[in-house]
């Protein structure tokens, strides 16, 4: 066939790329988007217990926190309250919707300078915040902001990295959320002690990684993906070159080139409902929906709540997410050197029974020491803390940042932007419903939510180990032939497909020369 080469032989063989100064310090730059929505997450339950703010903003909860006889577990079962948490994601679900269509139209850098300024706008609107309406506009805000970070950032990562360090660079996403956790709750240690305002100091800091986020966005390179899928053929084979450091990359060029030609004739989200992308739509999604299952949000939404109904004073409460939010940080690192050496289904595997173990042991001290009106004895609070801590570290370096990573590395070019809406839609829906529910399962579940989201860690465990295949260090254009099409199951899916890929190399650089001759 004229302008056509088989490239059979070239799968399994490693794209030559160097890891360069400049992809490093864009994926940096770029997962900033991580630290803007770490810094939500940490923040908001800080500042839900603190009285300044209960008393002008949620006066019943205000007074049912400190009366005598309050059951331990419903003194914040609130659902303005929760709505305070949860309203985020609801806006985020939405704007990761327009977030995949501005990915593909405009490119991924200009959706994560859009994600900065939505983000500025909201902490400026809770900073200054004279009523709930305005409380929740800002959420709302805060939340356009994190949808169209967390639809962007991810793919960006991805696409501007080697497939050999794809792993330890989309990480740096997840890295950036547990800092941003960890600084929000030493923030509220802080400002708690800060009246009547220590409050607003707590929101406002929110504009200070949208800010970094929005000057260093402005500085990122494009992808190439992005630039050959709109067209900018010539400007994409340059930015491919500088970002590998290598000249010879013909292979990679040409692989993205006929990716975009096959995306160009097809709708993503018609696309991504066919049965040949039925293995990519499922895993992302189940990734994604039992990431918050685990019942991490419980713990860094409302970790200050909860060592509170424990029998923590305030400071003490603060001073606990802190060194929860600290073994987060230090657990996520251990991801970044690990998921390329031993790979994402060991991690999962492993993460998720070191979750199983620690639920059950703390839903079991709970329902011991733990009733309606009584303090837990001191020493047995320590150990829910410690508890916390081994079940936070197995989350870091486990479901927490995979969830991110192999969603955004498993989709072709073709269904990429609507697939990764689903998977991270499926993510902001649920933890809206975890967001707007907690409290209230705490009220009537009691100790038995632990033993809730551990039964969720076993579904995962399963998940992980029969439908999740193996994908570190491959090509993402690649991922249908050595990986989908050789799975147990998913094999099937790709019954009247053709094994053997043809790139089209003429006309890519004839595309390329006629670009050249028309500058």
């Amino acid at each position: 066939m004229p302008g056509v080469v088989m490239a059979e032989s070239g799968l399994g063989k490693e794209i030559p790329a160097k890891l360069t100064t400049q992809v490093v310090v864009c994926s940096i730059i770029a997962a900033f988007g991580g630290l803007m929505f770490g810094y939500d997450i940490g923040i908001s339950g800080g500042v839900t217990s603190m009285d300044d703010f209960l008393i002008k903003f949620f006066p019943a909860v205000y007074e049912k926190k400190h009366r005598a006889k309050e059951d331990n577990y419903c003194k914040y079962d609130n659902p303005y309250l929760q709505l305070f948490t949860s309203s985020l994601y609801l806006a985020a679900i939405v704007a990761s919707w327009i977030a995949s269509f501005t990915c593909r139209k405009m490119g991924r850098k200009p959706t994560i300078v859009m994600a900065s300024l939505f983000f500025l706008v909201g902490a400026l609107l809770n900073v200054f915040a004279a009523n709930l309406i305005m409380l929740i506009a800002g959420r709302l805000c805060l939340g356009a902001g994190v949808g169209f970070g967390n639809q962007a950032v991810p793919l960006f990562i991805s696409e501007i990295s080697p497939a050999k360090y794809r792993g330890a660079l989309n990480i740096l996403f997840q890295l950036l959320i547990t800092i941003g956790i960890l600084i929000a709750n030493l923030i509220n240690y802080g400002t708690s002690k800060l009246h009547p305002y220590g409050w607003r100091v707590s929101l406002g800091g929110a504009a200070v990684p949208a800010l970094i986020l929005f000057f260093g966005s402005l500085m990122i390179v494009e992808t190439p993906v992005s630039l050959i899928e709109r067209g900018k053929v010539e400007e994409g084979l340059k930015t491919l070159k500088k970002i590998r450091g290598v000249e010879n990359v013909d292979r990679e060029f040409e692989e993205i080139f006929q990716a975009t030609e096959l995306a160009k004739s097809k709708s993503s989200f018609c696309s991504v409902f066919k049965k040949k992308s039925r293995p990519q739509l499922v895993c992302g999604i189940c990734i994604m929906v039992l990431q918050q299952f685990t019942g991490i949000n419980v713990i860094m939404f409302y970790a200050p709540v909860l060592f509170q109904t424990m029998g923590f004073g305030s400071d003490a409460a603060l001073l606990s997410s802190v060194v929860t939010g600290l073994v987060n940080a230090v657990s996520t690192l251990f991801a970044i050197f690990t998921v390329d050496i031993f790979g994402r289904k060991f991690l999962l595997a492993e993460g998720a029974v070191q979750m199983i173990i620690t639920q059950c042991a703390t839903g079991a001290i709970l329902k011991l020491y733990l009733k309606g009106t009584n303090t837990m004895p001191p020493h047995f609070a320590t150990i829910v803390v410690a508890l916390v801590c081994v079940f936070v570290a197995g989350f870091a370096w486990s479901w927490g940042p995979l969830g991110w990573l192999i969603s955004s590395e498993i989709f072709p070019l073709e269904t990429r932007n609507a697939g990764y809406f689903f998977a991270v839609g499926s993510n902001m829906l649920c933890t809206f419903i975890i967001a707007q529910a907690f409290l209230t399962m705490l009220c009537h579940m009691k100790w038995g939510i632990f033993y809730f989201f551990a039964v969720w860690l076993v579904v995962a465990l399963t998940f992980t180990c029969a439908w999740m295949p193996e994908t570190k260090g491959i090509p993402i254009d690649e991922m249908n032939e050595r990986v989908w099409k050789k799975h147990w199951y998913w094999k099937k899916c790709f019954k009247n497909d053709k094994f053997v890929r043809e790139i089209q190399t003429v006309p890519v650089k004839a595309e390329a020369e006629e670009e050249k001759t028309h500058e």
